[in-house]
């Protein structure tokens, strides 16, 4: 019996289906608005908490916080689950908002975990009761990785179900341009918060302030993200007709095995490890290193988030309408990487002049470069996704991403107190701080040789060789996991 004419009736179907417009666009995109937005939550304000006003290590408050970017790999499970088993009668928008509600219980629950510290250190200083403390934190923090990646993965799937090659670029532009507009507005949030409460409130009064912000703040990403989602699916989703594979029979080996069923996806894995790394491995250390050698106060060294994320924001915005289409993606991302490692090597100069303004200006030109490597990465990343398994994909590629970023954080501060140990053991003791440039060096220079390595990396992806071997490997591995 001869089978149905199924590209006749995919394009019959496809379309029915209208495209997206601007609006809807715009629309979509301040879903990653409220991302930035609790980003700067968790990172800015948490962090910042939990070090300055609590005097807690850094190195354990940190590495608490980095716990959720460790949760990674349930991208991978819950990228299938969004395939295959839809949530609230969608593949997608259900668990975008069970995640993104979730998000926000998690957040406000870390706070309260971290006033129980604050108390403990406030009055018997840093001893062993607090550890437990510290230890539910980080699983709370787990929990927010989970709803994070609950959230994030089917949304990034969403927008491949949504798009075509028309609208894929302006639409992860925008979206991702949302994102940087999220962090600055992040951003400005602490600045007032911080400053409203002086320069030593008390634990009291802090706690007011916080658990105000982790109400408001989260409750408005929430609504955010049901504005942005609610109906788009219904309208837009391509997914039903250009679904043929068997999505309910990928298991979370399955999906593993297709990963690494193709040369392609594999040298992309390693790609984005690379950069990620090579990234966000200041994420640790940017404000420090304006403290210690620029003399900056903690106010000032908040808003170089605002410059990285302004950076960022013009770079994602004109990769995505302009640099990308005309350059291509994989010379837009060598010209990311490059502009990168000369951003970071520009970092270290500016160091030596001690001048504030300098390390804006770098930052910013940093941000730039972060813009243009963001959408790049991505329009590269879904030339490399299958569609009929897009949540899959985009479950492994968030996974890369993630792990790194989480990898990178504690990479910088390790390299960080190396460098600090080398320059005291030249010294033959102790050195003042404003003497440490070569070892935030030693930091911004292993970024800047991993942008070069970054280069060599995905001078080797073919995305032609990709779309025509990804198919027949992914058959081949499901059939391998099937026997």
């Amino acid at each position: 019996m001869s089978s149905p004419d199924l590209t006749n009736s995919y394009t019959a179907s496809d379309t029915a289906i209208p495209k997206l417009g601007l609006f809807t666009m715009l629309r979509l995109g301040i879903f990653n608005m409220g991302l930035g937005i609790m980003s700067l939550l968790t990172l800015g304000v948490l962090n910042r908490v939990m070090i300055t006003e609590l005097s807690m290590p850094p190195l354990i408050a940190a590495g608490a916080i980095a716990v959720h970017q460790f949760m990674a790999p349930a991208r991978v499970w819950i990228g299938q689950m969004s395939d295959s088993k839809p949530l609230f009668g969608y593949h997608r928008s259900g668990y975008i908002w069970l995640g993104i509600v979730s998000m926000a219980v998690m957040a406000f629950g870390a706070v309260q975990i971290v006033w129980q510290i604050g108390s403990r250190i406030e009055t018997a200083g840093w001893t062993i009761d607090v550890y437990p403390w510290v230890g539910l934190l980080a699983l709370i923090f787990a929990l927010y990785g989970l709803a994070l990646a609950s959230t994030s993965t089917p949304f990034t799937a969403l927008l491949v179900d949504v798009s075509d090659e028309e609208t894929q670029s302006k639409l992860v532009g925008i979206g991702w341009g949302m994102l940087m507009v999220g962090i600055v507005s992040g951003v400005i949030i602490t600045t007032i918060v911080l400053d409203s409460l002086g320069e030593t409130p008390t634990l009291d009064e802090l706690r007011r302030s916080i658990n105000r912000l982790f109400i408001i703040a989260p409750a408005i990403v929430c609504g955010i993200a049901i504005i942005s989602t609610f109906g788009i699916e219904k309208k837009y989703s391509r997914l039903k007709e250009r679904t043929r594979q068997r999505d309910d029979q990928i298991t979370f080996g399955a999906a593993l095995k297709v990963l690494t069923a193709s040369r392609q996806t594999g040298l992309f894995f390693v790609f984005l490890l690379v950069l990620s790394l090579s990234l966000f491995m200041q994420d640790a250390v940017l404000e420090p290193y304006g403290g210690q050698i620029f003399g900056m106060s903690i106010a000032e060294t908040t808003q170089l988030n605002a410059y990285f994320g302004m950076g960022t924001l013009f770079g994602i915005v004109a990769t995505g309408f302009w640099l990308a289409p005309r350059l291509g993606k994989k010379r837009t991302i060598k010209f990311g990487c490059w502009w990168a490692a000369f951003c970071l090597i520009l970092l270290i100069v500016f160091g030596t002049t001690g001048n504030p303004q300098q390390l804006m200006l770098g930052v910013g030109l940093f941000g730039l470069a972060s813009g243009v490597l963001t959408t790049g990465s991505i329009l590269l990343m879904l030339d490399l996704t299958v569609t009929e398994v897009a949540g899959t994909f985009i479950g492994a590629w968030g996974l890369a991403q993630a792990i790194a970023r989480g990898t990178a954080t504690v990479l910088g501060g390790s390299l960080l107190s190396l460098g600090k140990r080398i320059v005291e053991t030249i010294a033959g003791g102790p050195v003042p701080e404003s003497q440490l440039l070569p070892a935030y060096g030693l930091v911004f220079g292993t970024q800047a040789v991993g942008m070069l390595v970054a280069v060599a990396i995905v001078s080797r992806v073919n995305i032609r060789e990709f779309q025509t071997t990804a198919k027949s490997a992914i058959a081949t591995a499901l059939e391998s996991d099937m026997d």
